[in-house]
């Protein structure tokens, strides 16, 4: 039988060591039952539905679902890198990491707009997405965003503001947004759990 001097010096009996496999269990247990309630899972792939898990972002949601981009194109495919898994992931990471951080201390804007590396990133997508208008339909050339910065050209939304969100949105801009939410991962039993209390 294996010996562990570290655990048996910080559990010193039995009674120590199954109470500590049950307070890691609850923890550990609680800890992803706070992530599904989260909807964290749904972060990992590209379905749009993902965004309105926070609801400041139900008109931004609307406006694309019912615009042009809906079709081919999904939140990730305008608003992260794909230079590399790398850069993706960690960008992804990190701007949501600011908009939980943003809506937990509820200093979120009423109107939210993309900050300067967002802005680079989207710009890049747009680029990335119409080459072949951009350099063999219209020739218009393909600058950056940082071009677009210094007086070298524009930034795509200087001319195509309304694309694909139609303008600046706000929860009071669109109150009656109409999109088909998704479903509550709130558990059928503690809905009513809920319910009953209400009454």
């Amino acid at each position: 039988m294996m010996k562990f001097p570290i655990i048996n010096r910080l559990f010193p009996s039995y009674k120590w060591k199954v109470a500590a496999v049950i307070i890691g269990g609850v923890i550990v247990g609680g800890g992803a039952l706070f992530m599904y309630m989260l909807r964290a899972h749904t972060y990992l792939g590209d379905d749009p539905a993902a965004c309105v898990n926070c609801h400041i972002m139900t008109p931004y949601y609307a406006t694309w679902f019912h615009s042009s981009h809906a079709r081919n194109a999904t939140c990730n495919d305008c608003h992260v890198p794909h230079e590399n898994a790398v850069k993706k992931w960690t960008f992804k990471g990190m701007d949501g990491m600011k908009h939980v951080a943003a809506f937990l201390t509820k200093s979120e804007p009423q109107v939210i707009q993309a900050h300067k590396a967002s802005s680079e990133v989207i710009m890049n997508n747009c680029i990335r997405c119409h080459t072949q208008l951009n350099t063999e339909f219209v020739k218009t050339g393909k600058i950056d965003y940082m071009m677009s910065q210094v007086g070298e050209g524009k930034a795509c939304w200087d001319c195509h503001r309304d694309v694909p969100h139609g303008g600046k949105n706000s929860l009071s801009g669109t109150p009656g947004a109409i999109v088909p939410l998704p479903e509550s991962p709130v558990p059928e039993w503690l809905r009513k759990m809920v319910n009953q209390k209400d009454k």
